[in-house]
């Protein structure tokens, strides 16, 4: 049997708690179709002791979103995430798989997904490296910040809306806020791409077949300003940031930088 057909299968134990059947599922077809060595990491620590001992097995990781950054994590810190394909069976509620749907994995029917992992072509992909070696895998953003108003949960009598409403015809409510702004500076391959001047409602940033794309989107009547680059620092007053499904900050200053090819993922044929 050739080292293709040899799997490590790591099961994340969100996966096993949320969804025990498909986890079933997935080790059933995946022991039919190929030598597979089942894992079950209770914690972080294992998880990485588990894919440092793989040996010349191909590594499936069954488990959401943040399983497979974790994955990614690990490989990248060991200088080995180029060294072969990764799959995943995706297992968790529709949000937490929304990158791996967007990277091209099945997320209909742990059955597909796991057809995929035997069946199944590389594909290399990019990947966004910040200035304190944290990874992007599918993208990442910053918004301002903005309060959500939830409605309340313990209405009023009709006589409560009636005084209400006449409250606002003899006090007309105050103009909506403005949206909220950011003021950062933005620099794209060493070009200033937008200065703490120009207030911004968000930033933008994706990897694209070799570039990161980059998209500064201004108030609602500018037009959004919009590069490819290799390179994308942000800096100004401290902000926060969505990378992925995980919020950093807050931060003065952070660089990104495009390492093309620098993973790869199995997806189906």
């Amino acid at each position: 049997m050739s080292a293709h057909d040899q799997l490590l299968v790591v099961i994340d134990p969100v996966a096993r708690r949320i969804d025990g059947e498909s986890v079933r599922i997935v080790k059933d077809v995946l022991c039919a179709g190929a030598e597979a060595k089942i894992c079950l990491p209770d914690g972080p620590e294992e998880f990485s002791r588990a894919l440092a001992r793989r040996g010349a097995r191909r590594l499936v990781v069954v488990g959401d979103d943040r399983a497979l950054l974790r994955a990614v994590a690990v490989l990248h810190h060991g200088r080995e995430l180029a060294d072969e394909a990764l799959s995943l069976v995706p297992v968790g509620a529709g949000p937490s798989v929304g990158l791996a749907r967007s990277l091209g994995v099945p997320t209909g029917a742990v059955v597909t997904a796991a057809r995929a992992v035997l069946d199944g072509v590389a594909h290399h992909r990019d990947l966004l490296v910040d200035d304190s070696d944290g990874l992007v895998l599918g993208g990442l953003r910053i918004p301002a910040g903005a309060t959500a108003v939830s409605p309340d949960p313990h209405p009023g009598s009709v006589w409560d809306a009636c005084r209400s409403l006449v409250r606002t015809l003899v006090h007309p409510a105050p103009p909506a806020p403005a949206a909220p702004v950011h003021r950062l500076r933005v620099e794209v391959d060493g070009v200033l791409l937008s200065d703490v001047d120009e207030p911004v409602e968000d930033v933008r940033v994706r990897a694209d077949e070799g570039v990161a794309e980059v998209t500064v989107l201004r108030r609602a009547d500018a037009e959004p300003v919009r590069a490819r680059a290799r390179t994308v620092t942000v800096s100004g007053p401290d902000f926060r940031y969505r990378a992925d499904d995980l919020v950093t900050g807050p931060i003065g200053r952070r660089t990104w930088t495009l390492s093309p090819k620098a993973w790869s993922l199995t997806l189906p044929g």
